[in-house]
């Protein structure tokens, strides 16, 4: 068994990132929850420990902590954000709760004992933090500074690190380095995982669950679920049915796309035409969290449907990957917005289990999954796609007129995008609820605005949004209130990730 670093969550919503991270330098990760004994802890010999981030304040008493005895293991000890303020709070220093927080990416300052950050000079850094590290405890020296807090800190006898900035991300310079040193210089890891072991556990897994029974896929032929069906197929081959239910959100002429590619496969294609049914069942709603909640449920009967026509599958696997569920909440973690294959799963389910094999991996990691797999560069490049669809990129109730708008607004700004040859990570159309006054030709008009959306990003937990040229911009925007009727003003997003989330909704 390769080594083994644990990562420690307290409900940041980075933990899986962090995990994700330490894998890419191929050094094998697990999360447990954060209040683990130190015995459980010396019983799995982890070469290394990661405290996560969190959303509480170490100094309320229903905080969540880890067992103190955990630093005194001689397991080198990594606090990133919560993680660095809960080791300074038990081992004697003092947090402080400012007036005003860091949010977003903030000027770091190492000092001459930088120890494991390895840097000379500033950096930017992504904070997210109210409350900071105002003493440090005995033995400790800081490391780096903001010009409102102490930024890193270490005990090198004790092996114990601390930064208050999140290196796990992209929007922190250098930060994937940082992680490697840790993990070579400071844990002495010797890099044997690769992502070949993740398939192998989960075949091996796979297989013991669904043994000689059958697996039901929720197809939608996005990057997730493809790659999900070519890792089930691998798994159990001949055993695996594939539903793509097309519930009338998806963009132009997908439905049709995806049944072209998905029936030539070797594999039990089966498409369920379930418009008018999805567009009824949330008729009159206009809260996203209703909404992804009903669509959800409504996913789930038509496969119940389709599997009791089947001979009654036992499974429903489904391509849920990591950012899904942390944005759904679950442990010590806030809700941000639950996902259709989440957060809107009904309780009383008539499968005898649910299966996702991605639910550990973020996207560039289900990415290069699926190139292992054998699939196209063209599909597992695919633009993401929310389960909800469009469902979700429409402000406010639903209804078909919408959808036609958002469709063709979207098959516009996408049209224009795809001729480039360095485009946006993800990049769509939204159709506010918000009216403004217009005019075209001599009539004046009373129309919802059309907002246009493009980020950079490669975990899709944090992204800067792409500053598109304004050439471009104008390109699209003059064709989409041009071509659309209904439209008479286009708006550019320009909000990076945090604060906003790549979706509206």
């Amino acid at each position: 068994m390769s080594q083994l670093v644990l990562v420690l969550d307290f409900g940041g919503q980075y933990k899986e990132l962090i995990a994700t991270t330490v894998r890419s330098l191929s050094v094998r990760s697990e999360i447990r929850q954060g209040d683990i004994s130190a015995d459980e802890v010396k019983r799995i010999s982890p070469v290394g420990i990661i405290l996560t981030g969190g959303p509480n304040s170490v100094n309320l008493q229903t905080s969540p902590k880890c067992d103190p005895e955990l630093f005194n293991l001689n397991i080198p000890v990594l606090g990133i954000c919560y993680g660095m303020q809960m080791i300074c709070h038990m081992l004697g220093g003092e947090v402080v709760s400012a007036d005003a927080g860091e949010y977003g990416c903030v000027l770091v300052t190492p000092s001459e004992y930088s120890g494991m950050l390895g840097v000379s000079g500033p950096f930017n850094a992504l904070m997210s933090h109210r409350d900071s590290v105002s003493r440090l405890p005995d033995g400790f020296t800081a490391t780096a500074y903001t010009d409102n807090c102490i930024a890193a800190c270490q005990n090198t006898e004790r092996r114990l690190y601390g930064v208050q900035f999140h290196p796990e991300t992209k929007s922190t310079d250098g930060g994937r380095e940082i992680i490697r040193r840790f993990l070579y210089d400071i844990c002495g890891a010797c890099g044997d995982y690769t992502l070949d072991d993740y398939i192998d556990i989960q075949v091996k897994q796979i297989r013991h669950i669904v043994g000689n029974n059958r697996a039901l896929l929720a197809l939608s032929g996005g990057v997730d679920s493809s790659v999900c069906a070519a890792l089930l197929s691998k798994a159990i081959p001949g055993q695996l049915t594939c539903i793509f239910v097309d519930h009338g959100f998806m963009r132009q002429g997908e439905g049709d796309e995806i049944q072209g590619v998905f029936a030539k496969k070797n594999l039990n294609f089966i498409r369920v035409n379930a418009q008018d049914r999805f567009l009824a069942k949330i008729k009159g709603v206009t809260d996203p969290e209703t909404k992804r909640r009903l669509i959800g449920e409504e996913f789930i009967r038509v496969f119940e449907e389709e599997s009791a026509k089947q001979g009654d599958i036992p499974f429903l696997a489904q391509g849920t990957i990591y950012p899904d569920i942390v944005e759904s909440g679950g442990g010590y973690g806030a809700t941000i917005k639950s996902h259709h294959n989440v957060g809107g799963l009904p309780d009383n389910l008539s499968f005898t289990a649910i299966i996702e094999p991605l639910s550990g991996l973020f996207k560039d990691e289900v990415r290069r999954l699926g190139k292992k797999l054998g699939l196209p560069s063209k599909l597992v490049n695919r633009q993401p796609f929310p389960g909800p669809g469009l469902a979700i990129r429409i402000m406010g109730e639903v209804t078909a007129k919408k959808l036609d708008t958002i469709r063709n607004a979207d098959a516009i700004l996408r049209e224009e995008l795809d001729r480039r040859k360095n485009r946006p990570d993800q990049y769509f159309a939204v159709l506010t609820d918000t009216l403004t006054v217009g005019v075209k030709g001599d009539d004046r008009t009373y129309d919802p605005v059309v907002a246009l959306r493009a980020v950079t990003t490669g975990d899709f937990m944090t992204c800067q949004y792409t500053p598109l040229p304004h050439r471009l911009l104008h390109r699209v925007s003059s064709r989409i209130t041009s071509e659309i009727s209904s439209v008479s003003r286009v708006v550019y997003d320009i909000t990076s990730k945090p604060p906003g989330t790549v979706e509206w909704e």
